[in-house]
């Protein structure tokens, strides 16, 4: 196995559920302390991903010692660190378009008039209306695979940028081990400058799942209990079905094909551009349980049961903290179609999403982070065309 270099696949451990030490937490040691001087039963452990140490804990952790035969509900993997297939050049690298080529941000309000096209993430609650007249331009109802469009990148953002009442709103919370959510208003909502967005009401403090910590080995800066919305960028011009269709930034993705001839027909009929482009978005608390383990969460939206019974459509823009409600995305009109629901996920879950980003062709390395939320977009600033999902 020279050269094998393993990265953990964690599937079933660092659960509040597990039966002895939870994985990356050390057993109760006397005279250890957090700040303060408080005594601590527990204390997180900071193992490096990959790491002998880490498959030594592994090993411990499954009662391995003794029966070298017994089947554990874990994998080792190669990392890619080391070796990976030769591959065609990214057709995609730095398909981003470049700062004065028409999609700058833009003031949203010229002289107290919305001088912006339709904007991202707005209120999705049942029965919400916006305020922007977009001239009869609709979002895509249908999924967006059958419509011809592809996933190009997986991203999420610390809190949801979009509201739905009762789901994730200003009366939701969290354990603020990343920042405070949008319901506070002295001070804070920030921590090392990544604004977060409403929080879904799923945390319970009292409950070990929401507080045990989680070893994470691929995903950075993530926490047990805080909620996260999810977006898979999809377009019609990536690379579908190839090896570099899953790209970071996703902009190169989502502009793969982007070429003259696409430009024009966009500046004459922004439909085509809602048409070829699109986000799905689903919010999820995360939980330290295995019950709420999803194997495959980095190809798209969850779509089964409950997950995606309730879904909102419109169109918009691209989001993220560089955009308010004073300064708008020049990326716009896309389609967004938005879980109204929030739901619950395991910790796992998302670590072996990031875990799959790494063996991706291109280098997605600076999505394994939470991206800051941008703050909900004004009513006048949201398009008027918010249609149900027809699966």
């Amino acid at each position: 196995m020279t050269g094998f270099f393993p990265v953990l696949f964690l599937v079933g451990f660092s659960s509040a559920q597990a039966a002895g030490p939870v994985y990356g937490v050390e057993t109760p040691r006397r005279g250890r302390s957090l700040a303060g001087g408080a005594s601590s039963s527990t204390t997180e452990v900071k193992m490096k991903q990959g790491s002998c140490g880490a498959v030594k804990q592994l090993y411990k952790d499954s009662a391995c010692c003794g029966d070298s035969n017994k089947e554990m509900s874990h994998y080792v993997i190669p990392s890619g660190k080391t070796q990976k297939m030769t591959l065609t050049t990214n057709q995609c690298a730095g398909k981003k378009p470049l700062p004065g080529t028409g999609f700058d941000n833009i003031d949203c309000y010229v002289s107290g008039v919305v001088d912006a096209t339709e904007q991202a993430g707005g209120d999705v609650t049942a029965g919400y209306a916006g305020g922007l007249n977009v001239g009869g331009r609709t979002p895509l109802t249908e999924p967006y695979w059958k419509a011809g469009l592809c996933p190009v990148n997986v991203h999420w953002h610390l809190g949801a940028e979009h509201r739905s009442d009762g789901q994730y709103d200003e009366a939701g919370s969290g354990p603020l081990m990343a920042g405070t959510p949008s319901t506070y208003t002295q001070g804070g909502r920030r921590l090392a400058n990544v604004r977060y967005g409403y929080a879904c009401r799923h945390y319970d403090a009292n409950d070990a799942r929401f507080t045990t910590p989680y070893m994470w080995q691929h995903c950075k800066d993530m926490y047990v209990g805080e909620t996260y919305e999810v977006h898979w960028p999809h377009s019609a011009l990536g690379a579908c079905h190839t090896p570099h269709q899953f790209q970071t930034p996703f902009y190169d993705g989502v502009f793969c094909g982007w070429t003259d001839a696409v430009a024009a027909q966009v500046a004459q009929n922004a439909q085509v551009l809602a048409n070829a482009v699109g986000v799905q978005a689903q919010v999820f608390t995360i939980i330290n349980d295995e019950a709420y383990y999803y194997p495959d969460l980095m190809r798209g939206a969850i779509v089964d049961g409950m997950m995606w019974s309730d879904v909102a459509a419109y169109t918009g823009s691209t989001t993220g903290t560089s955009r308010n409600n004073t300064k708008c995305s020049m990326y716009t009109p896309i389609t967004w179609q938005v879980d109204r629901k929030c739901h619950l996920i395991s910790a796992s879950t998302f670590d072996k999403m990031c875990a799959d980003m790494k063996q991706q062709a291109d280098d997605m390395t600076d999505d394994l982070h939470a991206h800051g939320a941008r703050e909900l977009v004004d009513t006048a600033l949201v398009a008027n065309n918010m249609a149900a999902f027809a699966p």
